[in-house]
C-alpha cells in the first residue's frame, strides 16, 4: 500500500486506457494532492513493428482513439493527459522529474519485456528519491493469489478454474470484484504544465499510415466497450452455444477492449457472476467467466515461466522436428494469403487479414492446420498472429497457440487433430462465412463449400468455380498429413502411450 500522501504524483497509462474503476488512477488521486496522466507511445515497441514492415496497424490507431476519449474524460475534471512518443524507459523517469512528483503510479504488466522495461523505470526513478508503485489490474486474480493446496502454480485449467471460483466464493471475494472509487477524488486531477510538450502525436509522425479501422467500424475508447459490452448482455444467455459459429453473432467482441483497458474485468466478472445468479441467461454467463478465467489463467502461466514465450511449456516438446526449407515457407505463404485449398481455413485467415479479428473457434482450427496438417513450428503462427490481431495479448495469444501445437498446459493431445472439413461442416454448415470472405466459391451448395474438389465439373462449372484458377486445391491431402503428425509426435508418445488417435 502506498504511502498515505503526495504533494504530486504521476499515473502512467499503458493498457488501461479509462479513468474509471483503474487501481493506479485511484490510488494516486486518493493519495496526492495533484496528480499528472500520461501515456507514451513506445518506440521500443513501434519500431520493432516497423522493422517487420508494418505501415499500417489498427491497434495504433484503436490507441490514439481511445486516448482521445480518456483526454476529454480527463479535462472534463480538471486533468488533462501527456502523450509522448519516446522510449517508455528513459521518457517516464525524465517526465517524472520534469514534474517533480513524489511518486509515479502505474497498472502491472506481466510480459517479460515489460517486466523488464518497469524495473528499470523503477531504478531510475529511486535514482531520482521517486517511488514507483505497481498495482494488480488487468486480471481479477494475479501471480500466487490462486494456488493448489500444496501452494503451488496451476498447470491445469479445470481445477484453477475451481479454485479461483472459490476463491470468489469466500467472505473477501467481494473485495477482488469492487470498483475503485475514482470519482471521490477526481479533484485532485492536474493539466499538464505549459512548458511540458504533451500533444497527441499524428499517425505519420508515429511513423504509420492510415489502416481501415474506420471502415471497419470497429468501436474504440470505453465509449466503443459500454456500447459492445450492453448489446452482449441481451444474448449473453445463448453464448455457451452461439460462440461456436462464426456466422453468428455470439462473442462479446470486447477481447480488443480487454486488451487495452477501455473497460474493467472487475465490472464484466461482476456482471457475468450476476446474470448466472439471476436466473436467466446463467449457463451462457458461466461459459463466459469461464472464458474470463481462462485469461487470468495464461497471465498466471507466464508470470510463472516466462520461458513459455520462445519455448514449449512441455520441453519434450521442443524435440519436435518442424517442417523446414522452401517448401515450409511456400506452405507457410499459402497459410498467411488464404491459399490453402481448405475454405474454412482460408476464410478464416482472409477475416484476420481484413479486419485484424478472428473468431476463437477458428483460432483452433487455423493453428491445428498450420501446426498439425502442415507440420510447422507453432512460433511461426504465433508471432504472424501477434502483428496482426487487433487483441493480440502475449499470454493468451501463446497459450492458444501452444494448446493447439499440444506443447502447452491442460493443452489438447498431440493426437487430436482438427478435420478442417468436418470441422467446417459442423461449425458453418450453411457455409455462411465461407462464402463472405470466399465469395468466388458463394455459387457451391451448402454440402461441396466445404471441398470443393469433391464437387463434380458439372457442380464448378455452373458454380463459376475453377480449381487451381480462382481457387485453389488443397495443398495437403489431411489423412495423410494426421499419419505424418503421429510419426513428427513420436518424440512425445511416451507421455500418452494408452491414447487413440483422435480426428475431429
Amino acid at each position: 500500500m502506498p504511502p498515505s500522501h503526495f504533494d504530486k504524483s504521476l499515473v502512467w497509462f499503458r493498457r488501461d486506457l479509462r479513468d474509471t474503476d483503474h487501481a493506479a488512477l485511484y490510488y494516486a488521486l486518493s493519495r496526492s494532492k495533484q496528480v499528472y496522466c500520461a501515456f507514451v507511445f513506445d518506440t521500443d515497441i513501434l519500431d520493432a513493428l516497423k522493422q517487420d514492415g508494418v505501415r499500417q496497424d489498427r491497434r495504433i490507431e484503436f490507441i490514439r482513439d481511445s486516448l482521445a476519449e480518456l483526454d476529454q474524460a480527463l479535462r472534463r475534471n480538471g486533468g488533462g493527459l501527456i502523450v509522448l512518443h519516446d522510449s517508455a524507459a528513459r521518457a517516464i523517469p525524465e517526465l517524472a522529474a520534469r514534474l517533480g512528483v513524489q511518486a509515479v503510479f502505474t497498472n502491472t504488466d506481466y510480459e517479460p519485456d515489460a517486466v523488464a522495461r518497469d524495473e528499470s523505470v523503477a531504478n531510475a526513478l529511486q535514482r531520482d528519491g521517486i517511488l514507483f508503485f505497481s498495482s494488480k489490474d488487468q486480471v481479477i486474480f494475479e501471480k500466487d493469489e490462486v494456488l493448489s493446496l500444496a501452494g503451488k502454480p496451476f498447470s491445469v485449467f479445470t481445477p484453477y478454474k475451481n479454485a479461483w471460483m472459490a476463491r470468489l466464493a469466500k467472505a473477501d471475494g467481494d473485495f477482488f470484484l469492487k470498483a475503485y472509487p475514482v470519482d471521490k477524488y477526481r479533484k485532485a486531477l492536474a493539466a499538464a504544465p505549459a512548458h511540458i510538450k504533451h500533444a497527441m502525436p499524428s499517425l505519420k509522425e508515429l511513423g504509420f499510415e492510415p489502416s481501415n479501422l474506420d471502415a471497419l467500424k470497429i468501436p474504440t475508447g470505453m465509449s466503443g466497450a459500454d456500447a459492445l459490452f450492453d448489446d452482449f448482455l441481451g444474448r449473453i444467455g445463448a453464448y455457451g452455444t452461439a460462440r461456436d459459429y462464426p456466422a453468428v453473432k455470439g462473442p462479446s467482441y470486447l477481447s480488443v477492449h480487454l486488451r487495452f483497458g477501455t473497460v474493467s474485468i472487475r465490472t464484466l466478472a461482476r456482471a457475468a457472476l450476476q446474470a448466472m445468479h439471476a436466473g436467466h441467461g446463467g449457463a451462457g454467463a458461466a461459459t463466459w467467466l469461464s472464458e474470463l478465467t481462462w485469461r487470468d489463467f495464461y497471465f498466471m502461466i507466464l508470470h510463472h515461466h516466462p520461458r513459455v514465450a520462445g519455448q514449449a511449456f512441455k520441453p519434450e516438446y521442443d524435440a519436435i522436428q518442424w517442417e523446414q526449407g522452401r517448401q515450409a515457407q511456400d506452405d507457410f505463404a499459402a497459410w498467411c494469403e488464404g491459399r490453402t485449398g481448405y475454405p474454412l481455413v482460408d476464410a478464416a485467415m482472409l477475416q484476420i487479414n481484413q479486419t485484424g479479428y478472428m473468431h476463437n473457434r477458428l483460432r483452433m482450427v487455423v493453428a491445428s492446420f498450420l501446426t498439425k496438417d502442415l507440420g510447422i513450428d507453432w512460433r511461426w503462427g504465433e508471432r504472424y498472429f501477434a502483428i496482426h490481431l487487433n487483441d493480440f495479448d502475449l499470454s493468451a495469444n501463446n497459450g492458444g497457440w501452444q494448446w493447439a501445437s499440444s506443447s502447452g498446459c491442460d493443452a489438447q493431445p498431440y493426437f487430436r487433430i482438427f478435420n478442417p472439413v468436418t470441422q467446417s461442416e459442423k461449425f458453418d454448415p450453411e457455409g455462411k462465412f465461407i462464402r463472405r470472405y470466399l465469395p468466388q466459391l458463394a455459387k457451391l451448395s451448402d454440402k461441396r463449400i466445404h471441398a470443393p474438389w469433391t464437387a463434380t465439373p458439372d457442380e464448378l462449372r455452373q458454380a463459376g468455380v475453377a480449381l487451381d484458377d480462382n481457387y485453389p486445391r488443397p495443398i495437403v491431402d489431411h489423412a495423410q498429413a494426421r499419419a505424418r503428425t503421429l510419426e513428427r509426435y513420436a518424440v512425445v508418445k511416451k507421455a500418452d502411450k494408452n491414447a487413440a488417435p483422435e480426428d475431429d
